[in-house]
């Protein structure tokens, strides 16, 4: 049997399934996720996500409640050593401090080893700009494993090929 690629599936991800301001991603996600249980991908969540969604107003926090629940991703749990790697990334200006739970949500996915950040936030996440500066102090702090950033549209295109 051949291994999953394991994705992270940052929180605009699951965000943008119910975006009906932005029908095209909208689309897209829908289209990703109805894929996600044959794609070849295992997908994984942080507290970061669910803490984001516990965020939302009562009635999109209980329909992205059921969309996660529907996808069972495994939970990645915070450790000292995710919190240091994040640092790393605000101390090199890759997240700055009003940014702080992109950088967790990248720690988190580097610390467990994914493959791939599955994201919509295209300015602060999946952009090969900052993809590069995160392999930099990654590289610098140990993991050597790349970590693709990319969206949903992305990863869905590279199924199976992570």
């Amino acid at each position: 049997m051949e291994k999953k690629s394991q994705i992270y599936l940052e929180t605009s991800a699951w965000n943008f399934y119910f975006a009906d301001d932005s029908p095209e991603r909208m689309k897209e996600t829908i289209q990703f996720f109805t894929a996600l249980p044959n794609s070849g991908y295992a997908p994984f969540i942080s507290r970061i996500v669910t803490d984001e969604i516990n965020d939302a107003e009562p009635e999109k926090r209980e329909k992205l409640i059921d969309l996660v629940t529907e996808h069972n991703p495994a939970m990645i749990g915070s450790t000292d050593e995710i919190e240091e790697l994040a640092q790393e990334y605000f101390d090199h200006d890759i997240f700055s401090d009003t940014m702080r739970n992109d950088g967790l949500h990248v720690a988190h996915a580097t610390a467990a080893g994914m493959d791939a950040v599955v994201s919509w936030n295209l300015k602060h996440i999946a952009n090969r700009r900052r993809q590069q500066k995160v392999q930099e102090i990654n590289r610098q702090c140990g993991f050597l494993k790349p970590l693709i950033l990319i969206t949903p549209t992305e990863a869905g295109q590279n199924a199976g090929r992570l």
